[in-house]
């Protein structure tokens, strides 16, 4: 143990009832389940509801035992978590270690004024420190004094720290109000509900007044009373396809709209003294510090149909972001003129239109494309000669698909180095941009496989500790100029001093 700690304190007392009413609900689906199975088995009903009343209660009893066992404490060097029932277990993590700070609020904690604080540690998410639940002013009041201790080594008192938060009224960075929030999930369409609801009526069809796979009845259903349009034919097929088809359409966009309400709502991105804050979400709101000093890389994305619209999305990669738990979205759905303040404020640059760039080589595309042609290739010629008509189209179009793949990557992807920052463009459909620091990158290695090594072509992979970077398909040569160049940048910085850089707002 490094410190000395304070008096241990408990989560708050409502805890208990969260977590009670949390596990009540995730009760009741349970219980409906046990109903329907065994419903026409009412006897057996009535001697399982007593064994399942008392597993609850005693979850519950289990529950309350185990966060009166639950106690932290700070000290001046660390942050001490102890819990156990039956086994005690004690966690100590340095505040140096501490990455990031972030306060969760899920809408039932939401309803008694508590959230969770979660500290990241930038060692993946099973090792991420936790606590929950707090007040909200403690929670705020142990961020800060984390982040105090960590920043300048200097001891505070959690009655110390101010309560009042001096960037509210400031303007944002960037925010994101309900008409940007709904133009986002139109773009967010999703058919993953369709699948949802499909499986759901094949396991419960059996509560249904009607069999739903049934093809006639739904014909008879299309036609209408007195079969209507039954006299039509192919022409009202067309028109079921059809209503089927924009049936899913409203499906999948409502799961877009929603999804992404419930996870932007009220976003808000503003530049303070520790950093970015972003704030955000409907039911589960989160309040997230990311250190600008900490950003290690940016990495600048967009989709198919959002790039013809201008719209990008801008994450910061650092040193927390190995985290499960960490989302590091600074502008999710942007126009680049918004982008480019935020990219500012990191000390990072934008690619200027003086910036070189560079493909792949030829040698190395055209390698990744015979090797994702070695099944479809011979599947292709076989089905021309065996299978009847046009079923040989099948594969040849896959096969098609691959070589117009790597030919549109070879066309896009691109690499570029200046003297502060390398990028790294991939993809076409969905194509994003990475930007790293050359003096934040902690390695950088070649990679050849027998093939590259024949073929006088390599990878280099560039080391972060939030996350990777690399560049597929270099020439040797140029791999090694890179390296050289990367690895003297390094050498010219202290990365302990760079970790502890205070880099203000403007």
């Amino acid at each position: 143990m490094t410190g000395d700690l304070r008096e241990p304190k408990r989560t708050d007392p409502r805890t208990f009832l969260v977590e009670a009413v949390s596990y009540i609900i995730r009760f009741i689906p349970a219980a409906a389940a046990l109903f329907v199975v065994m419903r026409d088995e009412l006897d057996r009903l009535s001697f399982a509801l007593p064994i399942f009343g008392l597993l609850f209660v005693g979850n519950l009893v289990a529950q309350y035992l185990q966060w009166t066992r639950l106690t932290y404490a700070t000290g001046d060097a660390d942050i001490r978590v102890e819990k156990g029932l039956l086994s005690r277990a004690a966690r100590s993590v340095p505040y140096e270690r501490i990455q990031d700070v972030s306060i969760e609020q899920k809408l039932l904690p939401r309803l008694f004024g508590l959230v969770a604080v979660k500290f990241e540690t930038g060692a993946g998410g099973k090792e991420d420190l936790s606590l929950a639940y707090l007040s909200e002013a403690e929670g705020e009041r142990l961020r800060e004094v984390v982040k105090e201790r960590r920043d300048e080594d200097a001891p505070q008192a959690l009655s110390e720290v101010p309560q009042t938060d001096p960037e509210q009224s400031s303007a944002p960075l960037f925010q994101m109000g309900p008409k940007r929030v709904l133009t986002f999930g139109l773009f967010e369409f999703s058919m993953a509900v369709v699948a949802v609801i499909g499986g759901l009526a094949q396991q419960f069809e059996f509560l249904l007044p009607f069999d739903i796979w049934d093809l006639d009845l739904w014909q008879e259903r299309l036609a209408g009373p007195g079969q209507q349009l039954a006299g039509l034919g192919p022409l009202a097929q067309a028109i079921g396809v059809m209503i089927g088809v924009a049936s899913l359409a409203v499906l999948g966009f409502a799961t877009g709209i929603v999804r992404t309400a419930l996870r932007e709502w009220d976003f808000r991105l503003d530049r303070t003294p520790k950093g970015f804050r972003r704030r955000r979400g409907l039911l589960t709101r989160t309040d997230l510090v990311m250190p600008v000093h900490r950003v290690q890389a940016l990495r600048l994305e967009t989709g198919f149909l959002r790039r013809l619209f201008g719209w990008h999305g801008l994450k910061v990669i650092s040193l927390a972001s190995d985290s499960g738990a960490a989302n590091h979205e600074a502008a999710p759905f942007a126009q680049m003129d918004e982008i480019a303040p935020i990219v500012a404020e990191t000390g990072f640059a934008l690619p200027g239109s003086d910036i070189t760039w560079h493909r792949a080589m030829d040698r190395y595309r055209l390698d990744k494309m015979i090797l994702a042609s070695l099944v479809l290739l011979p599947v292709t010629i076989a089905a021309i000669f065996i299978t009847p008509s046009w079923q040989w189209l099948i594969p040849a179009i896959a096969l098609a698909w691959i070589i117009a793949h790597h030919w549109w990557r070879w066309r896009h992807d691109r690499h570029a180095l200046d003297k502060t920052q390398l990028y790294s463009r991939h993809g076409w459909f969905a194509p994003s941009l990475a930007i790293g620091s050359r003096t934040k990158l902690q390695s950088v290695e070649i990679l050849q496989g027998p093939i590259a090594r024949r073929r006088g072509y390599a990878s280099l992979l560039l080391g972060l500790a939030g996350g990777k970077l690399r560049v597929h398909g270099m020439p040797l040569e140029e791999a090694n100029k890179w390296r050289s160049a990367i690895l003297e940048s390094i050498g010219k910085t202290d990365f302990s001093d760079l970790l502890e850089a205070r880099v203000e707002p403007a």
